[in-house]
């Protein structure tokens, strides 16, 4: 079974999650939690980067590597699908490689269970 990431949408929901349970790490802080109205079929997740990590481009580029991670994470990992997730970077994930980066954050989703 293949799931696909799909995106929170609502304020509300960021909220919510923003209440849930957390892991940090050096690069990144994850929320996650169940959702009422989720389907459960679908990777239920949202990636923000704080305009202090740097301007738009380098944003949009640490949001590319978070994504590709968590398709392949998808395919490698077995995920909890009930949670909804909120991953939210710091500032020293653009300075690590992209390795480093994968294999904190699949530990980081072993961990979730």
């Amino acid at each position: 079974m293949r799931s696909k990431l799909s995106s929170l949408s609502k304020n509300d929901d960021f909220k919510y999650l923003l209440n849930g349970k957390k892991i940090s790490n050096k690069y990144l802080t994850i929320f996650f939690r169940r959702l009422t109205d989720k389907d459960n079929n679908k990777l239920n997740i949202s990636f923000v980067t704080k305009k202090k990590i740097g301007n738009a481009v380098i944003r949009n580029k640490i949001k590319r590597r978070l994504r590709n991670i968590m398709n392949e994470s998808v395919k490698k990992i077995k995920l909890n699908l009930n949670y909804s997730y909120l991953i939210i970077a710091k500032k020293t994930i653009f300075e690590d490689s992209y390795g480093k980066i994968k294999e904190i954050l699949f530990a980081d989703f072993k961990k979730i269970k």
